[in-house]
């Protein structure tokens, strides 16, 4: 599972724009584990960047 700097790190984006996204539900499905952390499983990145493929 990744962190949320590592899937940042890879969309190139900032922290504030991940928790954006997420409020506004438009980040990949997380997993929050019991201390708060979130995670983002490989899989679900690779399915959320395919739905959000540019057609370009």
């Amino acid at each position: 599972m990744l962190t949320v700097p590592e899937v940042c790190e890879e969309l190139g984006i900032t922290r504030s724009t991940f928790y954006d996204w997420r409020q506004k539900k438009r980040a990949p499905r997380c997993i929050k584990l019991p201390n708060g952390d979130l995670r983002v499983r490989r899989s679900d990145l690779d399915h959320w960047l395919d739905d959000h493929e540019d057609a370009a």
